[in-house]
């Protein structure tokens, strides 16, 4: 059976948020995010785009590029309500619903609960509800497989959606510029470039051999993709493999007491989704990044998970103090509780989780 897979992703999601709940920032340049020195942006509207305002950019650089842009600061709990509000109507179409985060998501929509035989239209139908219960823009790719269709809702952005249907796979991918695949990242890319790897077709033309051997485990995939083949089913299932928190700060934090105080403080975000969801893990890790931008994680992982807040404060003081006396001011601190698992439970969760602008 030819599977139907619908890839939908929000349209500038934090950013449209804040535009429909404000109406002055309608038709405005709008960045989500802290307009310090050390903020970062977390969203950008479609009109700040245009300048090249991206997300994960500091914002400095986005106010170079942007003069007129206009920060807003995020509220996450409004986001996370209107996912869900989203994530509802998903579940009207299709119980396999595979969330990637709270923008977007793939959905099965091959046996949907509508009896809708066309998945062009479904797409068009959940869009159209997505605007009506929320005042909000979605796109959509609809294809074969969960590559193709992610492929495709990045094509008619914002507002729209594109199909690719079995016979225009192989070509619309011989068409694609190595950069734009979904998961090649721009150091994989660069060296596909060297290799003389530049399109789609390029990547085609070799064998799986030659793409094993410079690419590793990676390369088999990339064999299946210049073909347009991805047999990864939509998976509603996955479960969260790490929870962590980080923080940039506005001051550099110069002595020992400092940054033992903010890394509790990153481990207490982390503890309150562990109490939440009645989990534990067996691997703390924390990332500390330096004024010089240098960076370094230190890791510890016990034989038995960590359920006890007091345990992995211990742990994370141990790992922090590894770094002492300070070789340099601090900027950014982060805490990560990985290789979860439900308490009495053995089996390890599957999905990565960043708590924060993630």
């Amino acid at each position: 059976m030819i599977r139907k897979i619908i890839h939908v992703d929000m349209d500038a999601f934090f950013a449209s948020v804040e535009q429909r709940d404000n109406p002055d920032l309608r038709g405005k340049p709008v960045a989500v995010g802290g307009s310090s020195r050390r903020g970062v942006v977390a969203a950008a509207s479609y009109e700040a785009r245009v300048f090249g305002v991206r997300s994960a950019m500091p914002s400095l650089t986005a106010q170079r590029l942007c003069p007129d842009l206009i920060f807003v600061k995020p509220r996450f709990e409004v986001y996370r309500a209107i996912s869900q509000q989203i994530r509802a109507i998903f579940f009207e179409y299709t119980p396999l619903v595979e969330p990637l985060s709270l923008d977007e998501a793939y959905l099965d929509v091959t046996e949907n609960l509508k009896g809708v035989e066309s998945a062009t239209v479904t797409a068009r139908a959940i869009r159209a509800a997505i605007l009506e219960q929320t005042g909000l823009t979605a796109s959509a790719g609809i294809s074969y497989n969960k590559f193709l269709a992610k492929q495709a809702s990045d094509h008619n952005k914002p507002d729209g959606q594109f199909t690719i249907t079995p016979d225009m796979g192989e070509a619309f991918v011989a068409g694609l510029k190595i950069g734009k695949f979904h998961g090649v990242g721009p150091a994989t890319a660069a060296k596909m470039e060297r290799l003389g790897i530049r399109t789609g077709a390029d990547l085609r033309l070799q064998t799986l051999e030659f793409l094993t051997e410079h690419f590793g485990k990676a390369g088999p995939r990339f064999f299946a993709i210049a073909r347009g083949e991805d047999q990864r089913q939509v998976n509603p299932d996955r479960e969260r493999k790490s929870v962590g928190s980080e923080s940039t700060y506005f001051d550099d934090l110069e002595t020992a007491d400092a940054v033992e105080r903010a890394i509790l403080k990153q481990l207490d975000d982390v503890w309150k989704y562990v109490e939440r969801n009645d989990i534990a893990g067996r691997t703390l890790t924390i990332k500390i990044r330096y004024r010089d931008f240098e960076q370094h994680t230190r890791s510890r992982s016990t034989a038995a998970p960590i359920q006890r807040k007091d345990e992995a404060a211990q742990i994370v003081l141990a790992l922090v103090r590894g770094a002492f006396p300070l070789a340099k001011p601090v900027r950014l601190l982060g805490v990560t509780l990985s290789n979860l698992e439900r308490p009495g439970s053995v089996a390890p969760m599957q999905q990565q989780m960043s708590l924060g602008l993630d």
